[in-house]
């Protein structure tokens, strides 16, 4: 069986393989020579060095839409982790009807992001209008808050069930020691279950981090970087420049290489301190 699976590995994946350095490798790279030239196509490109890089540093907007980001990323990833968190503690006491409160929670994940960011552009304005006579593009805090509640909303549910389900792997006579020994409440779940867990903690702080980071659906539908682009996320600003400035095509390139760069040193410290910490069941 091993050398039948070793004979015909390659013909099963060699159409993947060739699919993937197609559509992504051959892509990555090309963006990286891209970045490095002034271009309205493919076809004209002309090297200029590193001179995008100076100008997209210089923009204001990408500073403005980077710290932003960053902002708005520290604040998702605690959020959405610390609530999902408790939540999947909460489901798994069994209480009556958890399974439905399960869907429930999981549910706002199935929805689109441009229109989970017209629904609660909906919603946050109708408030504000009532509330102090303003909409969701008055103030920047607001837009920032709003987008806030829009990814709380769409990713707790999908992070409880991760964790639901490394809270139901911790063997329970660990729990059952944790209480004979005379731990409190709290001492097990610092002590006990949270360790037990982190693989599930290193999962989705992983995913809620790329996430936050590449926000770009619910951040165009729900406010637009409104006002003057000062609620524009990396991604939102990206486009902006390569679709919206005429001749800095090569500097919207440099902007995303930047921002790959940036996801990818974060999204790998991320994991490689989470999973320093894991214990093994």
């Amino acid at each position: 069986m091993q050398k039948a699976l070793k004979k015909y590995f390659p013909i099963f994946a060699l159409p993947t393989l060739i699919a993937f350095v197609i559509a992504f490798v051959v892509p990555f790279f090309m963006g990286i020579y891209l970045s490095l030239c002034k271009f309205r196509t493919v076809t004209n490109a002309e090297f200029i060095g590193l001179g995008n890089y100076a100008k997209a540093f210089a923009n204001k907007d990408f500073l403005n839409a980077l710290l932003f980001t960053v902002k708005f990323t520290v604040v998702s990833v605690i959020t959405i982790n610390v609530l999902a968190f408790l939540l999947a503690l909460l489901l798994t006491k069994g209480i009556k009807g958890t399974n439905i409160f399960r869907t429930v929670f999981f549910m706002p994940n199935l929805i689109g992001g441009i229109v989970l960011g017209y629904i609660w552009q909906l919603i946050i304005n109708g408030i504000l209008l009532k509330v102090v006579g303003q909409d969701i593009y008055y103030n920047p805090s607001y837009g920032f808050w709003g987008l806030i509640i829009l990814m709380n909303w769409q990713q707790i549910g999908y992070m409880m069930i991760i964790y639901v389900a490394g809270i139901q792997n911790v063997p329970p006579e660990l729990i059952e020691a944790a209480k004979i020994d005379g731990a409190t409440t709290w001492q097990t779940l610092k002590s006990v279950i949270v360790p037990m867990v982190m693989s599930s903690f290193t999962i989705c702080m992983f995913l809620t981090l790329t996430n936050s980071f590449k926000l770009f659906d619910q951040n165009l539908a729900l406010t637009a970087g409104l006002p003057a682009r000062k609620t524009a996320m990396l991604a939102l600003d990206i486009y902006n420049t390569f679709y919206g400035r005429t001749g800095w095509e090569g500097v919207g390139q440099a902007k995303a290489v930047v921002f790959f760069v940036i996801v990818a040193v974060i999204s790998l410290t991320q994991l490689v301190i989470t999973r320093s910490k894991e214990v093994e069941n």
